[in-house]
């Protein structure tokens, strides 16, 4: 979720990440409605998840409780990327499927490894806004599914940040909801090629 300047932060609620004085929590409400839910049902599919620490842990305070609205996300492996969060942490422990991994090469090799369960064949990336920069500033993102808001806020975390590398996209998939939200799918496809147009 990310706002026409590519803001990602505190999508869902005031209280969610209020960091650095970010005042626009919530910012998607205005434009949830039956046509966006259905457009968006894909992204909630079977998948196992590679989170940041604080997206991890605002999600280990609400999904547990709430896993009836996506089930997927309860059965689904959860991969928390993090240098200090202990494997007995309670938000690890007290969440099934939760595990904590530290280290780059090991995210390469779950990339690598076939699945560990071939219904979930996909890693899903939600929010993480300082994994996301890791992720492409190595080449490591296959696939973005943006949802892009009909807004601008002028501050808060960006999607595209210091992490960006040159890379081309293919836009597989797209829909525009009534309320202006465009849902969009872009693949990976080599490197960015380059020319000088003619008049």
């Amino acid at each position: 979720m990310i706002t026409l300047d590519g803001v990602m932060q505190s999508p869902g609620g005031m209280e969610e990440d209020p960091s650095d004085g970010f005042t626009y929590g919530g910012w998607v409400f205005p434009y949830w409605d039956d046509e966006f839910q259905q457009a968006a049902q894909g992204d909630f599919h079977p998948a196992d998840y590679l989170l940041g620490r604080k997206t991890f842990s605002i999600w280990a305070d609400y999904w547990p409780d709430h896993g009836d609205f996506w089930p997927a996300i309860m059965e689904g492996t959860k991969y928390v990327f993090s240098k200090n969060l202990s494997p007995s942490d309670p938000r690890l422990m007290g969440w099934k499927n939760s595990v904590v991994i530290s280290d780059l090469e090991e995210i390469k090799k779950l990339k690598s490894d076939p699945p560990a369960d071939p219904s979930r064949p996909d890693f899903h990336v939600w929010g993480s806004s300082k994994l996301i920069q890791l992720l492409m500033q190595h080449d490591l993102v296959d696939e973005f599914r943006l949802k892009i808001y009909p807004l601008t806020l002028g501050k808060g975390v960006k999607l595209f940040d210091h992490g960006t590398i040159p890379a081309a996209f293919t836009l597989t998939q797209h829909v525009v909801t009534p309320k202006g939200v465009i849902i969009a799918t872009f693949q990976r496809a080599g490197e960015v090629e380059t020319g000088t147009m003619g008049v």
